[in-house]
């Protein structure tokens, strides 16, 4: 499997995975020129995308979705409230899917999974094809049980590690907004990522991308430093931690 994330943060989310047989988007956040522009910086071909899977409706996982798939001429999947909560600006037919029950496209094996976001059903993804394992979870305001049980066995994971706390309550957003993003159904914190990683990381973790980091309220450095030091505390230093960034695309990973 091959991977890169094109885009992560407030102003956009766009996930690439590749295997040898197919390649879809997980969310469209970037217009569809974007999209192309980051593809073909990478060297990747959108021709062969077949599908685009949603986690949300919000606009920066949806705002290229509908020139996409007019463009390519591939189906939207997203979970029936996702689909519902969009369709008045994103007309047209769904392949609508539940939470907890597989899927394919092509030679991957889906499932998607609750997490807990001020959204309509909102989802992260597991991928799995030929034994190879990768969870994506880039928008949840707390790691719950069950988003520890999907998130282990993984060898890839994308998570979300949006804001240092401190940093949130000093900044000068309303408070309306601060408790949005600490609250149980806003973002994931670099110490509640942390903490996550190192507990479910198990033999099989490989390597992490720290997605969806907030421009105003997040440093890279910060939360590179604070993930490292959790998973070298925990005896994890082989696990690799990689950024992701609003502006330019992800390296590009194979696993």
């Amino acid at each position: 499997m091959r991977l890169c994330v094109l885009a992560s943060g407030s102003s956009g989310n766009c996930i690439y995975v590749e295997t040898a047989e197919t390649a879809i988007l997980i969310d469209a956040g970037l217009s569809a020129k974007e999209t192309f522009r980051r593809m073909d910086l990478m060297g990747l071909c959108p021709s062969r995308l077949c599908a685009i899977c949603i986690t949300h409706e919000h606009t920066d996982h949806t705002a290229g979705a509908a020139r996409l798939r007019k463009l390519l001429d591939i189906p939207l999947y997203a979970t029936s409230a996702c689909a519902q909560a969009v369709r008045g600006t994103l007309a047209g037919d769904w392949i609508c899917i539940t939470n907890g029950s597989p899927f394919r496209i092509g030679d991957i094996e889906l499932q998607a999974f609750t997490l807990p976001h001020d959204a309509y059903d909102p989802v992260g993804f597991i991928l799995i094809c030929e034994g190879i394992r990768i969870g994506i979870a880039t928008d949840l305001g707390m790691p719950t049980q069950l988003v520890r049980e999907r998130l282990r066995g993984c060898h890839l994971l994308i998570l979300e590690a949006n804001h240092d706390e401190e940093l949130v309550r000093s900044s000068r957003r309303p408070w309306h907004l601060k408790q949005r993003i600490l609250g149980i159904q806003g973002h994931l914190s670099n110490t509640a990522a942390a903490s996550l990683l190192a507990e479910i990381a198990g033999n099989t973790l490989q390597d992490v991308f720290l997605a969806h980091l907030s421009s105003e309220c997040n440093r890279l450095d910060l939360a590179l430093h604070t993930i490292r030091n959790h998973l070298l505390n925990a005896g994890l230093e082989r696990v690799q931690v990689h950024p992701t960034h609003q502006d330019r695309p992800s390296i590009i990973k194979i696993i």
